[in-house]
């Protein structure tokens, strides 16, 4: 099992050094595909809950989907990670221990909100998937936040999937903020996601 993860680990490692900025092609998007692909495995394999393979199932699903170009691929890749955040909310919810912090909600709630300011208006046609998106993220980083501290690691984890997400908004619809800071952005983005998977996975497989 230590190899599948390892596997994982080597390839996103990959993915961000060499791939993450560059132009799409078949070969990139094999790529990106497989570190969370193989995580999947790799839970389920450690006797993972269902919820959790089929979070990172269907989160690989849209990392294929997010490597294409298109606004159909975008939208097919949003569907993808919503169920993903489905499936988390599934898993979390039965492991939540009372309520989540005051400070630590409110900050989550802001930044959920501010989208309508900075996001929402540039989103055009996209704009009730993306909030729909955002209202889904939030529910999941919600129930993280009030997991037991033994759990610690995946509240970790879904911050960093909030943050990686907000990076990935940033991109795709804030070209003009984002044309200047690209490749930076490519890099964090990808150690965000890829950072959050691997810690929810980690934390929640046993």
């Amino acid at each position: 099992m230590g190899t599948f993860l390892a596997i994982s680990c080597v390839v996103s490692v990959a993915y961000g050094l060499w791939f993450c900025h560059r132009p799409v092609t078949a070969w990139r998007s094999v790529v990106k595909t497989v570190p969370v692909a193989v995580l999947a495995v790799w839970a389920a394999l450690a006797g993972g809950p269902v919820w959790l393979v089929a979070a990172l199932g269907l989160s690989a699903v849209g990392d294929f989907a997010l490597s294409r170009e298109g606004e159909r691929a975008f939208l097919a890749g949003l569907c993808a990670f919503a169920l993903a955040h489905v499936s988390y909310i599934g898993l979390l919810f039965g492991l939540v221990d009372g309520m989540p912090p005051v400070v630590p909600l409110m900050a989550l709630l802001a930044l959920a909100g501010s989208t309508e300011l900075w996001l929402a208006p540039h989103t055009g046609e996209m704009r009730w998937p993306v909030r729909g998106y955002v209202a889904l993220i939030t529910v999941m980083a919600g129930c993280a936040l009030a997991l037991p501290g033994a759990l610690w690691l995946a509240a970790l984890g879904a911050g960093a999937f909030v943050l990686s997400d907000t990076v990935l908004a940033v991109q795709m619809f804030r070209r003009d903020v984002a044309a200047r800071v690209d490749r930076v952005l490519s890099v964090a983005l990808w150690a965000l996601y890829f950072g959050a998977q691997v810690m929810m996975a980690v934390a929640l497989a046993g």
